[in-house]
């Protein structure tokens, strides 16, 4: 009997617009939680769902595959997904290394290197909350923003032997990073202790580095932020986290952008809603009234005779831009009539005149269908 296949990101529990490294994260912790292994109690079980983790990650790990599922869903990757049969690309097995590494000590049990030869592995992503004020959310500007991350050593390259000298192969493992023992009828692989699977040891240490083939240093860089940001919207500025180690690529870094509220204004998407008050005598006799905008300046909008509390008219096109669209939110405007609690004798005999002239039924009104009561 065929059962209908998961959605890979739902499988893996990510988001569609997730980055690389959160999909990895997300596949590293659900492999290591249903491995076989480590459910004896319900193997198979195991067993299946960590087929399907392995599955799905096999596909959106891959970008030109991630891309066509997007596109297509399941019948965009073809064969490569079917069911009980992952897609073991070169980034799985590398990823299987550390996961193994894990459950077992086996760092590099996929892993075939040269003696002699180090593992250059990513720097680390990065992440720098930025806090911005509501219009420059809104408008969109540059910056500039001071990071602290490690850097590539320029005195040794990277290296972290000291210039003139380099790293020499590990004795324990033959500079191949790994070593051997013997488990029952198998011969398993695992990371050496004393190099920690870089396969070189160094003797004589870059005085810059201490070896590390890394410093600290800060960092200015510009950012562009663009027109229409919400809060908590992520920025990512590829290569510019941590420096990688043994000549890895670097990390990325992540802008988190934190929005400060505006005194007016109140945000949802791309529309604005503010709320402004009205005397008596403006809702009931209807009133041209100026509204704030986002830029600094009024607006002229013209409330008719006898609007009702709670009324709310819209301003098209005055809210705020989209990130990814050329079309403006539009801006609403919600009515406070204000009831005067200090009045003059000349003022409060006209509205007592008033009240005899007008009488209202204080009947209790019925519920109105939401909605009603906005202009356009």
């Amino acid at each position: 009997m065929m059962t209908e296949k998961r959605d890979y990101y739902e499988v893996l529990g990510v988001e569609r617009g997730c980055s690389e490294q959160d999909l990895k994260s997300a596949y590293r912790r659900l492999a290591l939680e249903h491995h076989p292994d480590r459910n004896p109690d319900s193997k198979d079980d195991a067993t299946e769902r960590f087929k399907e983790i392995t599955e799905a990650y096999g596909v959106l790990a891959d970008p030109q595959k991630r891309a066509a599922y997007d596109h297509y869903g399941h019948a965009g990757v073809g064969g490569s997904g079917a069911a009980g049969s992952p897609d073991f690309s070169s980034t799985i097995f590398s990823d299987f290394g550390d996961i193994f590494g894990d459950l077992f000590g086996m760092g590099d049990l996929f892993g075939r290197r040269e003696p002699g030869r180090a593992r250059a592995r990513r720097g680390t992503d990065l992440q720098y909350e930025l806090e911005i004020a509501f219009e420059e959310a809104a408008r969109g500007f540059d910056t500039k923003i001071k990071i602290p991350r490690s850097e590539t050593c320029e005195e040794c390259g990277g290296r972290g032997a000291r210039k003139g000298s380099s790293p020499v192969a590990c004795a324990a493992c033959n500079g191949r990073g790994q070593v051997r023992r013997q488990q029952g009828f198998f011969t398993l692989t695992q990371t050496c202790p004393q190099c920690r699977g870089a396969g070189q040891v160094i003797r004589d240490a870059c005085p810059e580095c201490q070896g590390e083939g890394r410093v600290r240093r800060e960092k200015v860089l510009g950012i562009k932020i663009p027109a229409g940001v919400d809060d908590g919207m992520r920025l990512r500025v590829s290569g510019e986290g941590e420096a990688g180690m043994i000549g890895g690529p670097p990390g990325d870094l992540y802008v988190v952008l934190r929005v400060r509220q505006h005194a007016y204004f109140d945000r949802q998407g791309s529309d604005l809603y503010c709320t402004v008050p009205v005397s008596i005598a403006q809702a009931a006799l209807g009133a041209d009234i100026k509204v704030p905008t986002l830029g600094g300046g009024q607006e002229r909008l013209r409330i008719p005779e006898g609007t009702q509390p709670g009324s709310v008219f819209r301003i098209r096109g005055g809210g705020v831009g989209r990130v990814d669209h050329n079309e403006r939110g539009d801006l609403y405007v919600k009515i406070q009539v204000v009831t005067p609690t200090r009045l003059s004798r000349e003022q409060r005999r006209l509205l007592e005149s008033l009240g005899v002239s007008i009488r209202i039924d204080n009947k209790p009104v019925a519920r109105r269908a939401a909605g009603d009561g906005r202009h356009g």
